[in-house]
């Protein structure tokens, strides 16, 4: 087992690390919606068939389900900065190549990069975690998880307004341009966080992982046009399923795992996850919907005749309440914990969809079924990473979220091809166009609303939450992390980290390995020295403590499984230096 660590000291968190973190945020989640006020001209712009033209958008869903969870595990073992960096990079790289052709497998490849960019989300939402104190945690992360509606939101209107009176190639040049501006703000405005994974990256677990989603999700985004019983579909969901299972398999057998499937199966992860899911559905069937409403004519007897431009800015709302919400979120939880947030955020989803069924008829009614979504998937997502930074060791928040990030996408995908076939099969023939009807977009809301009520059944076998002067949400720092997973958990190990003079030792890294030898917990030490690391069972376990200007120090302890906390302060000694 490899054993990382940095002795750099912590640096003075700037104010504007959110709001830049929060930038990119939006900046990636952009490239998911650049394309579709022009999705329907794809075929023509790129002179081929619309079957092969769709891969245009799939190949960016692709790349950003395989992104997620391996920059994630990237960020915490070689820095989480430094992949959000090369992230923002890809995507420029993928825009620039994008924009400068109209040759269908070039612009699948540039837009696949451009997809790359999605691991940004969890390794925000990990820098963010390790240096925000926890006052501002909450809001913090709520605005970072909730940037993937944001952006996916407000770019509706503004690539309409783009595509309507510029070359289409101009959307590229634009993102490329948003991608450098978030590169430089995050070089000035973001430090490197302290914080690293131990072992080595899972190369294998990675082509393993990328394997199984890209044969689960490919079926998934392609079947409407493959036929859903074909053998081209079913082989792949099989091949997909043998996949993931060996990945799976192997995964529980190696010590540094890209994804740790122990964890993944806790209850509050696995159910976060299943959620995840489901709010993924929700989220992406107004995206799809209210757009086609508002500019299918007025001839049609429910179709609203509004232009690009004015369908764009009427979806705006979904996008900017969900921002909005952040700080709404955070004095919610704050009180009632992250678990009563997210069922609020999903009762309020099913309340819009369910009004939806019968606001259909003005644009203003879009307008109101758009604040009113926006304002629960806003709760909803916001909630997301607080239940999984709360629920994993500091060393794996950016391979947690970024799973979870999948989950979502996962989602989406899901949701993409279930509406994109409701709407097809109650499509009504008008000389030879297939033109969506109402009956389909209510279908449609109404499986959102089904969807949104798996995922409220999901919500209520989270782990019940503690009372509101210790939410869990609220850990923000390693230590405070490692806190509230010890009071839920075991009673685990607790003390103080000190020089042999009884001075204490801020920042010292503390890692817990149990009797195989592998990782079972880390964390750094308060300012006052103070430590806590939860335990996964009872048993006998080593505590490794290290900090610049120190010697190394192991110290054995075992413990007995029940609630109480072992206490054990760890003595460094003062560092030798040769003469």
């Amino acid at each position: 087992m490899t054993h990382t660590t940095t002795q750099q000291p912590a640096r003075r968190t700037s104010a504007a690390v959110v709001p830049v973190l929060a930038f990119a945020g939006i900046v990636v989640a952009v490239m998911q919606t650049l394309l579709v006020p022009v999705i329907k001209d794809l075929p023509e712009l790129l002179g081929t068939a619309p079957s092969n033209a769709t891969w245009v958008m799939t190949s960016t869903l692709l790349a950003g389900a395989v992104a997620t969870p391996i920059m994630g595990r990237l960020g915490d073992l070689f820095g989480k900065r430094r992949m959000l960096l090369m992230s923002l990079s890809v995507m420029v790289v993928g825009s620039l190549i994008a924009g400068f052709t109209s040759d269908l497998l070039v612009m699948i490849a540039g837009r696949a990069l451009q997809g790359f960019a999605m691991g940004a989300i969890p390794l925000g939402i990990g820098l963010m975690r390790d240096m925000l104190p926890r006052e501002k945690l909450g809001s913090a992360m709520a605005l970072m998880s909730s940037s993937i509606g944001v952006g996916g939101g407000l770019a509706l209107p503004v690539a309409a307004l783009v595509a309507q009176h510029a070359d289409w190639h101009s959307l590229f040049f634009l993102a490329a341009g948003l991608g450098v501006v978030s590169i430089v703000l995050t070089l000035v405005a973001v430090p490197e966080s302290p914080m690293r994974a131990e072992g080595t990256f899972d190369v294998l677990g990675a082509i393993g992982l990328s394997a199984g989603l890209v044969l689960f999700l490919l079926p998934i985004t392609k079947g409407s046009d493959w036929g859903w019983s074909s053998g081209t579909t079913l082989g792949l969901f099989a091949a997909s399923a043998v996949v993931l299972v060996l990945w799976g398999v192997m995964e529980l057998r190696v010590k540094a795992p890209l994804v740790d499937l122990r964890t993944t199966v806790r209850r509050s992860v696995l159910f976060t996850n299943l959620a995840s899911i489901m709010v993924g559905v929700s989220f992406y069937v107004v995206s799809l919907v209210l757009p086609q409403l508002l500019q299918l004519p007025k001839a049609t007897g429910y179709g609203l005749g509004q232009s690009m431009v004015v369908a764009g800015l009427c979806v705006a709302p979904l996008g900017l309440t969900m921002m909005f919400t952040a700080p709404v979120y955070a004095r919610i939880s704050a009180k009632y914990g992250p678990k009563v947030t997210l069922i609020l955020g999903m009762l309020i989803i099913g309340i819009g969809y369910g009004a939806g069924l019968g606001l259909m008829s003005a644009a203003w009614q879009t307008i109101v079924i758009a604040v009113v979504l926006g304002a629960g998937i806003g709760l909803a997502y916001s909630s997301l990473p607080a239940l999984i930074v709360g629920s994993v060791p500091a060393s794996e928040t950016g391979a947690a979220n970024g799973l979870n990030t999948l989950m979502r996408s996962i989602g989406t995908s899901v949701s993409s091809a279930v509406i994109g076939m409701v709407l097809a099969n109650t499509a009504s023939d008008v000389g030879g166009v297939a033109v969506p009807t109402m009956h389909g977009f209510r279908v449609s809301f109404m499986i959102a609303t089904g969807a949104v009520a798996v995922g409220l059944v999901m919500a209520l076998f989270l782990p019940r939450q503690r009372q509101a002067t210790k939410p869990q949400l609220l850990a923000s720092s390693a230590e405070d992390a490692a806190l509230e997973r010890a009071h839920e958990v075991l009673g685990g190990f607790r003390g103080r980290v000190l020089t042999t003079d009884g001075d204490p030792v801020a920042r010292a890294k503390v890692t817990l390995i149990d009797r195989r030898g592998r990782q079972a917990g880390a964390t750094l030490s308060g300012e006052d020295g103070s430590y806590v690391l939860a335990v996964p069972a009872q048993g006998a376990y080593v505590l490794a403590a290290r900090a610049a200007g120190h010697g190394p120090l192991a110290s054995t302890a075992t413990h007995s499984g029940d609630a109480r906390p072992v206490d054990l302060d760890l003595a460094l000694p003062a560092e030798t230096v040769p003469a």
